[in-house]
């Protein structure tokens, strides 16, 4: 895991081919089994809102697609004003999803505290995905 200036990166093998993988990120369904609920769809330009619990509904708006090999999107748009990254690569009978969250203001209080929280919250979210995809 990297936590360089301003940005999280990490990766997580998941014992799922690519397919599996993307769906988990695509999938409203699965998606909410892991991290958060919203209507997220592979489509640029698509703008959907994810379900914080807590620190509220954060709106989102897809910024590229790859089909099977990379989503990214604005993660709260306005206020945290991130993007969020996700790169899948076969490897084995699995798969290689690494993320990257990039754009933290560690200039403010809250993107200083939001870096913080997320680079510690991230790993326990990314374990979480295979296990939803054996469900």
């Amino acid at each position: 895991m990297s936590t360089e200036r301003g940005l999280i990166q990490m990766t997580q093998f998941i014992p799922h081919p690519p397919a599996r993988v993307w769906t988990a990120l695509t999938d409203p369904a699965i998606h909410a089994k892991w991290w958060a609920a919203g209507d997220v769809r592979p489509v640029v330009g698509h703008r959907f809102t994810l379900d914080m619990g807590q620190w509220g509904q954060q709106p989102c708006e897809v910024l590229a697609v790859e089909p099977e090999r990379l989503l990214s999107y604005a993660f709260a748009p306005d206020t945290l004003d991130t993007v969020i990254t996700w790169s899948l690569v076969p490897e084995g009978d699995g798969t290689r999803l690494s993320l990257e969250h990039r754009g933290f203001d560690l200039g403010s209080p809250m993107g200083k505290m939001a870096h913080a929280g997320m680079g510690a919250g991230w790993p326990g979210v990314l374990a979480r995905i295979a296990p939803a995809l054996d469900a």
